[in-house]
């Protein structure tokens, strides 16, 4: 796919089926991720690849997390968490490994591993499959880490639901470039 015509046509897609992409072209996606701006090279992104069998040892740590962190839950609460990773066929979750560093602050490596969620979605795009990222209270809550084993210093960034797109796709309207540019000439 020609790279401007995937980034302009690069759409969220909320309903994903199988196929889902091939460890052949996973390798692809996590090359295009790794090629996110890296100030001084930290490379502080990882991900956790979720499928299969891995959907329900998912939807476990999501079950926990809302059993130990959210009040008033109803068994239609605790359903919708548990049924959240079934979803789509794959999930990546988006790790950043925060460093100390004097010149970069961890803002700067967890917007390094934004953009490489982005060339993640991009990559899938331009293979024909399609992703969603998902944030909320399963990413930027400080307990859910924990439920994956991660240490400290790293945060889950978000969840990238990844499949091949199916039913009525969403119109991208024509953004009105001038509305969100200021020129200083």
């Amino acid at each position: 796919m020609d790279a401007i015509k995937n980034l302009l046509t690069r759409n969220a897609s909320s309903k994903l089926t199988m196929p889902m992409p091939s460890s052949e072209q996973m390798q692809i996606v996590y090359q295009a991720a790794l090629r996110s701006p890296d100030h001084a090279w930290l490379r502080p992104s990882s991900f956790i690849e979720v499928s299969g069998k891995g959907l329900e040892k998912l939807s476990k740590i999501f079950e926990k997390y809302a059993k130990e962190n959210v009040p008033d839950l109803t068994d239609e609460k605790l359903a919708k968490y548990r049924e959240a990773p079934f979803r789509a066929p794959m999930i990546i979750v988006l790790v950043c490994n925060i460093q100390e560093h004097p010149k970069v602050p961890p803002i700067e490596q967890k917007l390094s591993t934004a953009t490489a969620a982005q060339n993640i979605l991009l990559a899938l795009h331009a293979m024909g499959f399609a992703g969603y990222w998902r944030t909320g209270k399963l990413a930027f809550h400080g307990d859910i880490e924990s439920h994956f084993g991660l240490e400290k210093h790293q945060a889950i960034l978000g969840y990238l639901y990844v499949g091949t797109p199916t039913g009525k796709q969403k119109t991208i309207p024509t953004m009105q470039v001038e509305e969100y540019v200021e020129t200083w000439n």
